[in-house]
This record gives structure tokens, sequence and C-alpha cells, in this order.
């Protein structure tokens, strides 16, 4: 019975990490503004929105935990993608409710110094609707923001695989 109730309780963990919530923010809206604590190839600086969409849209990326295998993934997949989104004029930032000493390692390991990644407080979460007080956990959740400051596309899924697919070809056809 122990065991049972242990299982149980791990896959509601499970869920609550990965579980997509549908996202409120929907495409035309003002993106909040947001300046956080970011890394990049391992060593941490400030990160502003406002600053990032006077150079090109950005694809801000929510994803649950770093380190984890979708996540892993996921940052993987974007760091091979990155000539394609700075072809396009776009910069891309990772977002998680990690500390800084672990997106800085992240950074390094994982996105493979090709993006930063910040620290997605829960109010930012809150703000972005990927999650809040009631979780720790962002879930997976891309936007791809135009220089106007405006939500152009936004993508809600567990499932890794999507996404650096969708948000490269809303960045391409916000050149359009």
């Amino acid at each position: 019975m122990i065991n049972r109730i242990r299982f149980v309780a791990a896959a509601i963990a499970a869920l609550a990490i990965t579980a997509p919530a549908q996202a409120d923010l929907p495409e035309g809206a003002k993106a909040p503004v947001f300046t956080t604590k970011a890394a990049m190839a391992g060593k941490e600086f400030g990160f502003s929105l406002a600053t990032a969409l006077k150079q090109g849209p950005v694809v801000l990326y929510f994803y649950p935990k770093a380190f984890t295998s979708g996540c892993t993934l996921e940052a993987n997949a974007f760091a091979e993608a990155m000539p394609k989104f700075i072809a396009e004029g776009a910069s891309v930032i990772g977002m998680s409710n990690d500390d800084i000493e672990t997106l800085k390692r992240f950074s390094r390991e994982e996105c493979r110094d090709a993006f930063p990644v910040g620290v997605a407080s829960l109010d930012l979460m809150e703000d972005y609707d990927v999650g809040g007080p009631s979780s720790p956990y962002a879930s997976r959740t891309s936007y791809v923001i135009a220089t106007d400051g405006r939500i152009a596309t936004v993508y809600t899924s567990g499932d890794y695989r999507e996404h650096v697919g969708r948000t490269l070809a809303a960045v391409k056809s916000l050149s359009r």
C-alpha cells in the first residue's frame, strides 16, 4: 500500500512538471516587460526584454527545470537552431525558476553557449501565465514577441519537439 501511495505521489509530481497549461496571453497582446538575472556561456548578466526587442524579435521560451530530460533536449534543439534564428534577426532566451548558479551551468553544458537562460520568478511566470504561486515549475510555453512588444505567437505543449520549429516559423513570418 505504501509503495502504491509513493507511486501515485510521484506520478502526480511528474504531471505538475510536464503538464501543459493553457497560456492566456493571446496573440496581439502586449507582452509583460521585465528584467531578470540571466546567464550565457556560464557568465551572469542582466537581461531586459525591452532592450532585447530593440535588436529584433524575441523568442521567450519557458521550461520546467534545467537538466531534466525534456528541458535538456529542448535547450539542445534551440542551440542547434540558433544560426537560423540569428539569420532572421531574432534572439532566444530560455526561462525557468532555477537559481542563477544552475543556469550558469545549464547555459554552458546544454545551451552550448548559444543563447541565454534567465531566472523566471514566480511573479514573472504568473505574468506570462505559465505558472506561479501554485507551482515553482513553468509550463513548457514559447512566445514569439515582435519588436513592437506584442505577442506574435504562443505555443504551449509539454512535448519539447515542436517548440523550435513553431517559433522559427513564426519569426520568419514576421519578416515577410
